[in-house]
């Protein structure tokens, strides 16, 4: 099974976080998961707010408006 820290690795090496990536997040972190991952998530989020990731629903989001 996936841990947040793999689609977190995808999602730095390619530098983009597509919604299928976002929805496993949500499912990921719902359940159990152990401070690696969570250390991971929280280099996810510092990339995205620096702009190192780009993420598909922001994008669909300023195509709306």
């Amino acid at each position: 099974m996936a841990q947040i820290r793999d689609v977190v690795q995808e999602a730095i090496r390619k530098g983009y976080l597509t919604l299928e990536a976002e929805n496993k997040l949500r499912r990921l972190l719902a359940k159990r998961y152990d401070r690696e991952d969570l250390n991971a998530f929280m280099r996810l989020q510092e990339a995205a707010m620096t702009g190192i990731v780009k993420q598909e629903s922001r994008e669909k989001v300023m195509q709306i408006n």
